[in-house]
């Protein structure tokens, strides 16, 4: 383990994360590719800053689609970018730890098997943790003898519900919304009360300023799009009220979706659960007053983690540092898929 290079990886729709563990780091780049046919003409940061600004013939896209390998070829270069930006000489032999999605086939896990033992990346061994153990190791849920503990991660396109009983994961749903959704859905609001367009980008920065659920504090930011009559670019001052009235949207339908899934708990999970709270996680959990919000709409305590998107890192880091942990990472190997 000393002499090998490893490293935690969360390939999310949004960001790839990366821990070291020889530079005892994490790191984060936005996981975008730009791309003019077979030319590839920025990766990560640099491909962020072009969408929604590219002419039509640069295509700029995520290789993830709701949390799965949707571009092999693109994810693979977007990894080995941001894996040179941290190493220079990555050497052969690393060894990988993956968060991946629960219940995946064997041709998705071969996608991610390929990712480090492709064209770029090769003899990597990999090792794969399913995402929502990650989370509750970083947010410090004891995983033997437990009673019953629920997990939702906020993503950037989908959101997972979990419940871990006793180290084993029996119950869990996703639901295909995110931070995105929310950004389209003030992107919707705007254009439905202002005849305003604005790119996706401009909703998400809306969603940061002035994203609250409980504070009805009044707040407006002067933002610029193309007007839906016209097509002429136009000034507005947009209300906090409207970009809440979107994000509202998306997470009463979490909220909902939340409540159908917790019915469906047995009695004495949920009754440990209510006791203990359930614990939140992910990007879009930065919003003020979530955590409030979706208790006072299921009527369950929730314990908001300090992580956010950072939270499936740390917990692949607490399994990279602690071999005691090691057990939760299954190896994987490309004759066994």
């Amino acid at each position: 383990m000393l002499l090998r290079k490893t490293y935690g990886i969360d390939l999310g729709s949004s960001t790839i994360k990366v821990y070291s563990f020889l530079k005892n780091k994490s790191y984060m780049e936005k996981n975008m590719v730009a791309s003019k046919g077979h030319t590839i003409i920025a990766i990560g940061n640099e491909a962020y800053e072009m969408f929604e600004k590219s002419p039509v013939n640069i295509a700029v896209n995520s290789p993830m689609t709701f949390g799965m390998i949707a571009n092999l070829e693109l994810q693979e270069i977007a990894l080995y970018s941001m894996m040179k930006k941290i190493d220079k000489f990555l050497g052969i032999g690393s060894d990988m730890f993956f968060s991946v999605p629960l219940d995946m086939t064997a041709i998705e896990k071969r996608a991610y098997y390929h990712v480090v033992n492709g064209h770029w990346l090769r003899q990597k061994r990999v090792y794969m943790v399913e995402a929502p153990i990650a989370d509750a190791l970083a947010m410090g849920i004891r995983m033997e003898k437990n009673e019953g503990s629920m997990v939702v991660n906020i993503g950037a396109q989908s959101t997972q519900f979990s419940i871990l009983t006793d180290g084993n994961i029996i119950m869990s749903r996703k639901v295909p919304i995110g931070g995105r959704q929310m950004n389209e859905a003030i992107c919707a609001e705007i254009r439905k009360r202002y005849n305003l367009q604005i790119g996706t980008r401009t909703g998400k920065r809306l969603k940061i300023a002035m994203g609250r659920l409980n504070d009805q504090r009044k707040d407006a930011r002067k933002v610029v799009g193309i007007d839906s009559i016209s097509g002429l670019p136009r000034e507005e001052i947009i209300s906090g009220y409207v970009v809440n009235a979107g994000i509202m949207d998306c997470v009463n339908a979490i909220a909902a979706e939340m409540k159908i899934f917790l019915e469906r708990i047995p009695p004495q999970i949920a009754y440990h659960i209510s006791r203990e709270g359930i614990y939140l996680t992910g990007g879009s959990t930065r919003i003020p007053y979530i955590d409030n919000y979706l208790a006072s709409y299921t009527g369950v305590s929730f314990n908001l983690s300090p992580f956010y998107e950072k939270s499936t890192i740390c917990g692949l880091e607490k399994i990279i540092r602690d071999r005691d942990l090691r057990n939760w990472a299954q190896p994987v190997k490309q004759r066994k898929l």
